[in-house]
Protein backbone atom coordinates (compact mmCIF):
# COMPACT_ATOMS: atom_id res chain seq x y z
CA UNK A 1 0.00 0.00 0.00
CA UNK A 2 1.32 3.21 -0.77
CA UNK A 3 1.03 6.60 0.88
CA UNK A 4 0.30 10.14 0.20
CA UNK A 5 3.10 12.60 0.10
CA UNK A 6 4.28 13.65 3.88
CA UNK A 7 1.82 10.32 5.42
CA UNK A 8 4.13 7.93 6.68
CA UNK A 9 3.17 4.30 7.00
CA UNK A 10 1.98 3.05 10.54
CA UNK A 11 4.59 1.72 12.55
CA UNK A 12 4.02 -2.48 12.90
CA UNK A 13 2.52 -3.58 15.53
CA UNK A 14 4.64 -4.76 18.41
CA UNK A 15 3.05 -8.09 18.91
CA UNK A 16 1.26 -8.98 15.56
CA UNK A 17 0.99 -12.93 17.01
CA UNK A 18 -1.01 -11.34 19.97
CA UNK A 19 -3.75 -9.38 18.12
CA UNK A 20 -6.29 -12.42 17.63
CA UNK A 21 -5.83 -13.08 21.26
CA UNK A 22 -8.71 -12.72 23.45
CA UNK A 23 -8.54 -9.67 25.98
CA UNK A 24 -7.29 -10.04 29.57
CA UNK A 25 -8.65 -6.94 31.97
CA UNK A 26 -5.47 -5.50 33.63
CA UNK A 27 -6.67 -5.62 37.15
CA UNK A 28 -5.83 -2.03 39.26
CA UNK A 29 -2.14 -2.23 41.11
CA UNK A 30 -2.31 -2.80 44.73
CA UNK A 31 0.09 0.04 46.80
CA UNK A 32 2.74 -1.97 47.08
CA UNK A 33 3.32 -1.86 43.21
CA UNK A 34 2.76 2.41 42.65
CA UNK A 35 6.12 3.55 41.65
CA UNK A 36 6.70 7.01 40.81
CA UNK A 37 7.08 8.24 37.21
CA UNK A 38 10.50 9.39 35.50
CA UNK A 39 11.58 12.40 35.52
CA UNK A 40 14.42 13.25 37.25
CA UNK A 41 17.68 14.79 35.71
CA UNK A 42 19.61 11.52 36.25
CA UNK A 43 17.23 9.40 34.72
CA UNK A 44 16.79 12.25 31.26
CA UNK A 45 20.84 12.20 31.45
CA UNK A 46 21.01 8.42 31.12
CA UNK A 47 18.54 8.24 28.37
CA UNK A 48 20.06 10.90 26.34
CA UNK A 49 23.76 8.43 26.45
CA UNK A 50 21.68 5.42 25.29
CA UNK A 51 20.26 7.41 22.18
CA UNK A 52 23.86 8.67 21.86
CA UNK A 53 24.92 5.18 21.38
CA UNK A 54 22.02 4.49 19.56
CA UNK A 55 21.63 1.39 22.14
CA UNK A 56 18.74 -0.76 23.62
CA UNK A 57 17.69 -1.06 27.11
CA UNK A 58 15.47 -3.80 28.79
CA UNK A 59 13.91 -1.58 30.80
CA UNK A 60 12.59 0.50 28.20
CA UNK A 61 11.71 -2.37 25.85
CA UNK A 62 10.01 -4.40 28.53
CA UNK A 63 8.43 -1.26 30.56
CA UNK A 64 10.67 -2.14 34.03
CA UNK A 65 8.54 -0.25 36.54
CA UNK A 66 11.76 0.62 38.25
CA UNK A 67 13.44 2.58 35.21
CA UNK A 68 12.75 5.97 37.25
CA UNK A 69 15.01 4.53 40.34
CA UNK A 70 17.27 2.40 38.19
CA UNK A 71 18.37 5.34 35.83
CA UNK A 72 18.56 7.79 38.48
CA UNK A 73 21.76 6.20 39.86
CA UNK A 74 22.92 5.47 35.77
CA UNK A 75 22.39 1.79 36.15
CA UNK A 76 20.79 0.67 32.81
CA UNK A 77 20.54 -2.34 31.20
CA UNK A 78 21.97 -2.66 27.93
CA UNK A 79 19.64 -5.11 25.49
CA UNK A 80 21.92 -6.11 22.21
CA UNK A 81 21.11 -8.28 19.30
CA UNK A 82 18.41 -5.55 18.03
CA UNK A 83 15.14 -4.74 19.41
CA UNK A 84 13.04 -7.64 18.00
CA UNK A 85 12.66 -11.08 19.60
CA UNK A 86 12.15 -13.95 17.22
CA UNK A 87 10.37 -15.46 20.54
CA UNK A 88 6.76 -14.71 21.34
CA UNK A 89 6.59 -15.23 25.12
CA UNK A 90 3.05 -14.35 26.36
CA UNK A 91 4.34 -12.32 29.69
CA UNK A 92 7.08 -10.27 27.64
CA UNK A 93 6.78 -7.00 26.03
CA UNK A 94 9.76 -6.75 23.72
CA UNK A 95 8.71 -6.49 20.26
CA UNK A 96 8.64 -9.68 18.20
CA UNK A 97 9.22 -10.54 14.44
CA UNK A 98 11.61 -10.82 11.93
CA UNK A 99 14.72 -8.87 13.55
CA UNK A 100 17.18 -6.59 12.37
CA UNK A 101 20.97 -7.35 10.57
CA UNK A 102 23.11 -7.74 13.48
CA UNK A 103 25.13 -4.76 13.97
CA UNK A 104 28.62 -5.72 14.08
CA UNK A 105 29.55 -2.34 16.10
CA UNK A 106 27.07 -2.86 18.83
CA UNK A 107 29.23 -4.19 20.93
CA UNK A 108 31.85 -1.13 20.98
CA UNK A 109 29.33 1.13 21.76
CA UNK A 110 27.87 -0.83 24.91
CA UNK A 111 31.63 -0.46 25.93
CA UNK A 112 31.89 3.17 25.34
CA UNK A 113 28.25 3.77 26.92
CA UNK A 114 29.18 1.31 30.44
CA UNK A 115 33.00 3.49 30.77
CA UNK A 116 30.70 7.07 30.04
CA UNK A 117 29.04 5.66 32.98
CA UNK A 118 31.34 4.66 35.28
CA UNK A 119 29.28 1.81 36.08
CA UNK A 120 31.31 -0.55 39.10
CA UNK A 121 28.66 -3.45 37.41
CA UNK A 122 26.53 -3.76 34.45
CA UNK A 123 24.33 -6.00 33.16
CA UNK A 124 23.85 -7.11 29.04
CA UNK A 125 21.17 -8.85 27.99
CA UNK A 126 19.35 -9.55 24.34
CA UNK A 127 16.29 -10.40 22.45
CA UNK A 128 16.09 -14.25 21.52
CA UNK A 129 17.88 -14.23 17.93
CA UNK A 130 16.77 -17.95 16.53
CA UNK A 131 17.42 -16.83 13.53
CA UNK A 132 21.30 -16.52 14.11
CA UNK A 133 23.67 -19.95 13.68
CA UNK A 134 24.76 -19.37 17.35
CA UNK A 135 21.91 -17.47 18.45
CA UNK A 136 23.79 -14.09 18.94
CA UNK A 137 26.46 -15.90 21.73
CA UNK A 138 29.85 -15.02 19.89
CA UNK A 139 27.97 -11.09 19.60
CA UNK A 140 27.91 -11.74 23.52
CA UNK A 141 31.46 -12.71 23.79
CA UNK A 142 32.49 -10.12 21.91
CA UNK A 143 30.55 -7.09 23.99
CA UNK A 144 31.97 -8.92 27.02
CA UNK A 145 35.52 -8.30 25.94
CA UNK A 146 34.64 -4.81 24.74
CA UNK A 147 33.92 -3.93 28.13
CA UNK A 148 36.57 -5.55 29.66
CA UNK A 149 38.77 -3.47 27.39
CA UNK A 150 37.34 0.44 28.32
CA UNK A 151 36.13 -0.55 31.88
CA UNK A 152 38.44 -3.28 33.48
CA UNK A 153 36.87 -2.23 36.54
CA UNK A 154 33.80 -3.11 35.60
CA UNK A 155 32.39 -6.69 36.36
CA UNK A 156 29.83 -8.07 34.17
CA UNK A 157 26.90 -10.05 34.45
CA UNK A 158 24.79 -11.55 31.25
CA UNK A 159 21.23 -12.30 31.16
CA UNK A 160 21.62 -14.90 28.19
CA UNK A 161 19.02 -16.59 26.10
CA UNK A 162 18.50 -20.35 26.59
CA UNK A 163 20.51 -21.21 22.77
CA UNK A 164 18.15 -23.97 21.94
CA UNK A 165 19.26 -26.05 19.66
CA UNK A 166 22.36 -24.07 19.10
CA UNK A 167 26.19 -26.05 19.44
CA UNK A 168 28.74 -24.45 21.27
CA UNK A 169 26.64 -21.03 21.61
CA UNK A 170 26.74 -21.69 25.79
CA UNK A 171 30.85 -22.60 25.82
CA UNK A 172 30.94 -19.23 23.34
CA UNK A 173 29.82 -17.18 26.41
CA UNK A 174 31.40 -18.75 29.30
CA UNK A 175 35.07 -18.46 27.61
CA UNK A 176 34.36 -14.53 27.90
CA UNK A 177 34.58 -14.78 31.20
CA UNK A 178 31.15 -13.09 32.50
CA UNK A 179 31.37 -12.77 36.66
CA UNK A 180 27.91 -13.52 37.06
CA UNK A 181 25.78 -16.03 33.62
CA UNK A 182 22.13 -14.85 34.19
CA UNK A 183 19.41 -17.29 32.45
CA UNK A 184 15.71 -16.87 34.18
CA UNK A 185 13.57 -19.80 34.15
CA UNK A 186 10.58 -17.27 34.28
CA UNK A 187 7.92 -19.85 35.52
CA UNK A 188 7.24 -22.71 36.46
CA UNK A 189 7.56 -26.00 34.48
CA UNK A 190 3.05 -26.85 34.25
CA UNK A 191 3.10 -22.78 32.56
CA UNK A 192 5.43 -23.21 29.98
CA UNK A 193 3.30 -24.01 27.16
CA UNK A 194 1.28 -21.31 27.76
CA UNK A 195 3.58 -18.72 29.28
CA UNK A 196 7.27 -19.84 27.46
CA UNK A 197 5.96 -21.79 24.20
CA UNK A 198 9.02 -21.21 22.51
CA UNK A 199 11.19 -22.75 25.63
CA UNK A 200 11.82 -25.85 27.26
CA UNK A 201 11.88 -26.18 31.01
CA UNK A 202 14.72 -28.66 31.35
CA UNK A 203 16.71 -27.35 28.40
CA UNK A 204 16.57 -23.89 30.67
CA UNK A 205 17.70 -26.18 33.69
CA UNK A 206 20.54 -27.57 31.57
CA UNK A 207 21.90 -24.35 30.64
CA UNK A 208 22.44 -23.53 34.11
CA UNK A 209 23.69 -26.68 35.15
CA UNK A 210 25.96 -26.32 32.13
CA UNK A 211 27.79 -23.32 32.67
CA UNK A 212 28.70 -24.62 36.11
CA UNK A 213 30.41 -27.67 34.42
CA UNK A 214 32.35 -25.69 32.25
CA UNK A 215 33.50 -22.36 35.07
CA UNK A 216 32.51 -23.82 38.50
CA UNK A 217 33.71 -20.66 39.49
CA UNK A 218 31.36 -18.32 38.03
CA UNK A 219 28.34 -17.60 39.43
CA UNK A 220 25.15 -18.64 38.40
CA UNK A 221 21.67 -16.64 38.74
CA UNK A 222 18.02 -17.81 37.46
CA UNK A 223 14.78 -15.62 38.01
CA UNK A 224 11.23 -16.36 38.34
CA UNK A 225 7.69 -14.16 38.17
CA UNK A 226 5.12 -15.40 40.29
CA UNK A 227 1.11 -14.59 39.72
CA UNK A 228 1.17 -15.92 36.40
CA UNK A 229 -1.14 -18.90 37.76
CA UNK A 230 1.66 -21.15 39.80
CA UNK A 231 1.31 -22.87 43.49
CA UNK A 232 3.24 -22.44 46.13
CA UNK A 233 4.28 -26.06 45.62
CA UNK A 234 5.76 -25.44 42.21
CA UNK A 235 7.74 -22.42 43.17
CA UNK A 236 9.19 -24.71 46.09
CA UNK A 237 10.01 -27.41 43.37
CA UNK A 238 11.56 -25.02 41.07
CA UNK A 239 13.99 -23.80 43.73
CA UNK A 240 14.54 -27.43 44.58
CA UNK A 241 15.97 -27.80 40.64
CA UNK A 242 18.02 -24.76 40.76
CA UNK A 243 19.90 -25.86 44.11
CA UNK A 244 20.37 -29.12 42.08
CA UNK A 245 21.73 -27.19 38.98
CA UNK A 246 24.51 -25.62 41.80
CA UNK A 247 22.52 -21.92 41.14
CA UNK A 248 23.78 -19.08 43.31
CA UNK A 249 21.10 -16.25 42.99
CA UNK A 250 17.53 -16.77 42.72
CA UNK A 251 15.39 -13.63 42.19
CA UNK A 252 11.81 -13.69 42.62
CA UNK A 253 9.10 -11.01 41.39
CA UNK A 254 5.73 -10.16 40.57
CA UNK A 255 4.40 -10.80 36.84
CA UNK A 256 2.97 -7.23 35.67
CA UNK A 257 0.80 -7.63 32.24
CA UNK A 258 1.85 -5.01 29.90
CA UNK A 259 -1.39 -5.09 27.96
CA UNK A 260 -4.55 -6.66 27.32
CA UNK A 261 -3.45 -9.12 24.83
CA UNK A 262 -0.43 -10.58 27.27
CA UNK A 263 -0.93 -13.43 29.96
CA UNK A 264 -3.27 -12.53 32.55
CA UNK A 265 -2.35 -11.74 35.93
CA UNK A 266 -3.79 -14.45 38.12
CA UNK A 267 -3.55 -12.63 41.25
CA UNK A 268 -1.31 -9.95 43.13
CA UNK A 269 1.30 -11.57 45.44
CA UNK A 270 1.82 -10.20 48.47
CA UNK A 271 5.16 -8.60 50.43
CA UNK A 272 4.74 -11.24 53.03
CA UNK A 273 4.50 -14.11 50.89
CA UNK A 274 7.55 -12.65 48.87
CA UNK A 275 8.90 -12.71 52.46
CA UNK A 276 8.23 -16.39 52.71
CA UNK A 277 9.55 -17.65 49.44
CA UNK A 278 13.09 -15.35 50.39
CA UNK A 279 13.29 -17.81 53.90
CA UNK A 280 12.30 -20.64 52.06
CA UNK A 281 15.03 -20.52 49.39
CA UNK A 282 17.87 -19.65 51.70
CA UNK A 283 17.05 -22.48 53.64
CA UNK A 284 17.73 -24.30 50.46
CA UNK A 285 20.87 -23.26 50.05
CA UNK A 286 21.10 -19.84 47.64
CA UNK A 287 23.92 -17.67 48.61
CA UNK A 288 21.44 -14.55 47.49
CA UNK A 289 17.65 -14.05 46.99
CA UNK A 290 15.73 -11.08 45.96
CA UNK A 291 12.62 -12.11 46.47
CA UNK A 292 9.92 -9.13 46.91
CA UNK A 293 6.34 -7.25 44.60
CA UNK A 294 9.03 -5.07 42.35
CA UNK A 295 12.28 -7.43 41.98
CA UNK A 296 13.46 -7.76 38.27
CA UNK A 297 16.51 -9.79 36.78
CA UNK A 298 18.57 -6.43 37.50
CA UNK A 299 17.15 -4.61 40.33
CA UNK A 300 20.36 -3.76 42.25
CA UNK A 301 22.44 -6.23 40.36
CA UNK A 302 25.57 -4.19 41.64
CA UNK A 303 24.71 -3.87 44.99
CA UNK A 304 23.94 -7.98 45.20
CA UNK A 305 27.07 -9.03 43.46
CA UNK A 306 29.20 -7.48 45.78
CA UNK A 307 26.69 -9.13 48.58
CA UNK A 308 27.29 -12.70 46.92
CA UNK A 309 30.86 -12.46 46.35
CA UNK A 310 30.93 -11.55 49.95
CA UNK A 311 27.97 -14.30 51.00
CA UNK A 312 30.66 -16.70 48.78
CA UNK A 313 33.99 -16.10 51.07
CA UNK A 314 31.48 -16.29 54.29
CA UNK A 315 30.04 -19.64 52.95
CA UNK A 316 34.22 -20.80 51.67
CA UNK A 317 35.76 -19.39 55.11
CA UNK A 318 33.29 -21.82 57.31
CA UNK A 319 33.56 -25.18 55.03
CA UNK A 320 37.50 -24.13 55.66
Amino acid sequence: MSFPSGITAPPPPRHPEKARRPDNPIPRKPDWLRVKAPGSPEYQATRRLMREHALNTVCEEAGCPNIGECWKQKHATVMILGRVCTRACTFCNVATGRPDLLDPHEPRRVAEAVAALGLSHVVVTSVDRDDLGDGGAAHFARTIIAIRSAAPGTTIEVLTPDFLHKESALETVVDAKPDVFNHNLETVPRLYAEVRPGARYFHSLRVLDQVKQLDPTMFTKSGIMVGLGEDKTEVLQVMDDLRAADVDFLTIGQYLQPTIKHHAIARFVTPEEFRSYRSFALGKGFLLVSASPLTRSSYHAGEDFARLRAARAAKLATVG
